[in-house]
């Protein structure tokens, strides 16, 4: 059963390299430190070529932003039987969501947005939207099927789906985003996803 669809549209090599260019450089230097130059540079092209597809700074952080969660979020639901018991569903997102929230890239992308939100308040709705509300939206998909077969209470899936959010977040998470903890082993996060699991199934399962 096909529960999403890609919005991914390829515009060649170059465009590729653009924005793996922009990552790199918004990673290393956040958006007010990055520059166009060392954008191109990074991505091997020159600033024409980079304006020729984005027409500003803004626009490609959201397009890298976009792009990356968008990749989380296809690799997750190829992972995912819909059709399966809710803990074996439960347990694929949870694992994902919080190796997710846990990269670097998703780290370095909060911090940036929270720093620039008085400016720049567009970066970070663009996070949001293809991040965190992106990924709501295609678990209440997976929650209105499960309450339909009668394998989880009828309550209100959106709410489901921010709680489990918010569960992968525990422990872990705000101590990476402060930097109290900068690596985390696999048992850590498997603790973590597993108690996700446990919790929502115990409030929500039949």
């Amino acid at each position: 059963m096909s529960v999403h669809t890609s919005t991914a549209s390829p515009k060649g090599r170059k465009y590729e390299d653009v924005l793996g260019g922009a990552r790199e450089i918004f990673l290393r230097d956040g958006f007010e430190g990055a520059s166009v130059d060392d954008i191109a540079r990074a991505a091997g092209v020159s600033k024409a070529t980079l304006y020729s597809y984005f027409s500003d700074k803004r626009e490609l952080f959201r397009e890298v932003t976009r792009v990356e969660c968008e990749r989380m979020a296809e690799t997750t639901l190829a992972r995912i039987d819909f059709n399966a018991p809710p803990r074996e569903v439960f347990t694929t997102a949870a694992h994902s969501l919080t190796r997710f929230l846990l990269s670097n890239f998703s780290l370095q992308m909060f911090r940036t947005c929270v720093a620039e939100a008085a400016r720049f308040p567009e970066l970070g709705q663009a996070f949001y939207q293809n991040g965190p509300e992106m990924g709501r939206a295609r678990m209440v998909v997976y929650l209105k099927l499960a309450i339909e077969r009668g394998q989880l209470h009828d309550v209100d899936p959106d709410m489901i789906a921010e709680q489990f959010s918010e569960l992968c977040r525990a422990r872990l998470w705000s101590r990476a985003i402060f930097g109290v903890q900068t690596s985390f082993s696999e048992v850590e996060i498997d603790e973590v996803a597993n108690h996700a699991v446990e919790t929502v199934l115990a409030r929500f399962a039949v």
